[in-house]
């Protein structure tokens, strides 16, 4: 079989190494299950964790670079592996190693784009602390293929999964989770600059929802930290047929991110192409376990997984807190007010918050803290009167600091127009009052007339030491929302 070739995108005359013509043409055949009857299972992991099939084309060898710290950098294309047969997905990595020493285990990133990963790194804030550590970064390109040039193929691999439901044709479900973990598999070949150790996955968007996915499957990453992305499998997203009447009678739609099950909605196109409703749910269902992280919680906690997201309170993307704050309250998230996608933030937002830089640090150095991150907190409500009382207890010995309220009445349902344009209100947040005898934060919210519900959550403070830096950190209470209605 005749293999045809198609780069991952033209970075110039560097890049433009030949091929070897033979070598491993049909890597997708082993990469890919391809029919979807097949357990729906996305990935190989024994194919995705084999460097020989990586076809690496070297751009930049080995060299040292000076900067706040000496360092060593390389970049690299690879082969992920095809997203249908004769079609090669290629993406660079730079790796960036101490000047002095191996790496042990890194910093892994997506949110770089073909351009700026040709740059050598030199490192700033907490990259520059890993490395000063002896941590290294491994730095790929998880975006979209017509931002660099590849619309046709992001189109055509669209059309293949509306036809098929097969999702490896997906970009969002195979090729983002798999050039993580192929980024992964090109660090350890290069074993006289890293040495095997942890793996902290971090990013937002889609560079947030395809760590979150290959995690589950790549027990080499370590830590996650994730921001507005999804996290959980609301009835949304698993196409539940009175949530999406709710959904569409709350003015939601077909298209954009609007109900989403991990990302764009395809629903329309896939039943344009010849699917069926109960199609769709069938996917939504089989794939599911491979994709979010609230059905893999037993598994993450028993490998040591270190995670923490960023959902955002208003976001297009993980637009369903009330739905994931009552099913999964012991996921620890952070709420910023009025957060999310082209979201500017609550006037009174946690502007200090250092979350996922305490996050690495204390992953890659426990040993440097005397403190660990908070946990998520129980929250309480009680209704009396015209007053909502709400009670947040943290575990013993949190050593939490503060405690402020966030709520907003008659908020719309997951996922509607309303949901995502009404913000809290200014006037809508409070500090706690902290009671030393039940070792409890408590607050009152006087309630409004006019209002037939109200969300609220809280959000509390840990400052954190790591050598001579302070951090802040953050946790919030799950979401929730009180119907007054049901609660009078």
């Amino acid at each position: 079989m005749k293999c045809h070739r198609s780069g991952f995108v033209s970075l110039g005359n560097a890049l433009n190494v030949s091929h070897v013509a033979s070598q491993l043409c049909c890597l997708g055949f082993v990469l890919m299950l391809t029919t979807f009857a097949q357990a729906q299972q996305v990935f190989d992991m024994r194919a995705i964790s084999d460097p020989d099939t990586l076809e690496i084309e070297i751009v930049q060898p080995w060299r040292t670079v000076n900067g706040p710290v000496v360092t060593r950098q390389k970049l690299v294309t690879i082969n992920v592996g095809e997203i249908w047969a004769g079609q090669e997905y290629r993406v660079p990595v730079r790796m960036v190693v101490p000047g002095d020493r191996k790496a042990h285990g890194f910093h892994l990133t997506g949110g770089n784009s073909p351009v700026s990963v040709q740059r050598e790194v030199r490192p700033r804030g907490t990259n520059l602390e890993l490395l000063k550590g002896g941590v290294g970064l491994v730095m790929t390109v998880v975006q979209e293929p017509g931002s660099y040039g590849k619309a046709e193929l992001a189109g055509t691999a669209e059309a293949r999964f509306a036809k098929t439901l097969n999702p490896h044709y997906k970009i969002q479900y195979w090729a983002w989770p798999a050039t993580l973990m192929r980024a992964v598999t090109t660090a350890y070949a290069e074993a006289e600059y890293f040495d095997e150790g942890k793996v902290a996955v971090t990013g937002a968007s889609k560079n947030g929802a395809s760590p979150s996915m290959a995690i589950i499957h790549d027990d080499r990453m370590t830590a996650l930290h994730a921001t507005v992305s999804p996290i959980w499998d609301s009835p949304l997203r698993l196409c539940d047929q009175q949530a999406w009447d709710q959904h569409l009678e709350a003015g939601g739609q077909q298209r954009g991110f609007s109900g989403g099950h991990f990302g764009p909605n395809f629903n329309q196109r896939a039943l344009n192409a010849g699917q069926t409703w109960e199609d769709l749910q069938g996917f939504a269902e089989d794939i599911s376990d491979q994709v979010f992280i609230s059905r893999n919680l037993k598994d993450l906690r028993s490998r040591g997984v270190d995670m923490l997201f960023h959902p955002g309170t208003h976001d297009m993307v993980a637009y369903d807190m009330a739905w994931g704050g009552a099913n999964h309250p012991s996921i620890p998230i952070y709420l910023g007010a009025n957060s999310g996608h082209g979201k500017k933030g609550h006037l009174k937002i946690e502007r200090d918050q250092q979350n996922k830089a305490a996050l690495l640090l204390r992953h890659f150095f426990p040993d440097e803290f005397t403190e660990t991150l908070l946990s998520p907190p129980a929250i309480e409500t009680e209704v009396k009167n015209d007053v909502l009382r709400v009670t947040v207890r943290f575990p013993p010995n949190a050593r939490e600091e503060t405690g402020r309220i966030w709520w907003i009445n008659n908020r719309g349902p997951d996922g509607s127009p309303r949901y995502l344009k009404e913000l809290i209100p200014d006037a809508n947040s409070k500090e706690m009052t902290r009671d030393m005898k039940k070792d409890v934060w408590t607050t009152e919210i006087k309630i409004d007339s006019s209002a037939s519900r109200i969300d609220l959550f809280s959000n509390h403070r840990k400052t954190m030491k790591y050598r001579d830096l302070i951090y802040n950190t953050y946790i919030s209470s799950p979401y929730t929302r009180v119907e007054l209605s049901k609660s009078k």
